[in-house]
């Protein structure tokens, strides 16, 4: 029934309510690299993060959101290449809202976030779950 009644829901709406508890968890990792690490390190926070969070999120995108049933190694790899282009997208506006902006860097990543988010979901959709 539950099953039935998520998979009702358009995938946007999925993307938003999964990409919320990833956006958590991810953002999580990089504030405590950022506490273990020192806050200058927030671009080596921001790598270690997107590589565990990866994970996490590939299998609820997988699953969850497009509910895939392909190749998930092949999946695995397109998924890499869609986070190394939403990492280009979050790293350079994190480093623009630190540097230019003058931001701290939890609330830089909080905000660069949303813009990363927009790209996944079009990069995911369209290229690394695409039936």
């Amino acid at each position: 029934m539950i099953k039935k009644i998520w998979f009702n829901l358009d995938d946007k709406i999925r993307f938003l309510f999964v990409g919320g508890f990833n956006f958590g968890v991810s953002y999580l990792m990089y504030a405590a690299f950022c506490l273990l690490l020192g806050e200058s390190a927030y671009q080596i926070a921001l790598i270690l993060a997107w590589a565990l969070s990866s994970i996490v999120s590939f299998t609820t995108q997988r699953y969850l959101v497009f509910e895939s049933r392909g190749n998930w190694i092949k999946e695995y790899l397109k998924c890499c290449t869609t986070w190394f282009c939403s990492y280009l997208v979050n790293a350079f506006l994190l480093e623009a809202f630190v540097k230019f902006v003058h931001l701290n860097v939890y609330i830089s990543q909080f905000v660069a976030t949303f813009t990363a988010a927009v790209v996944t979901y079009i990069l995911f959709k369209k290229f690394a779950f695409k039936h």
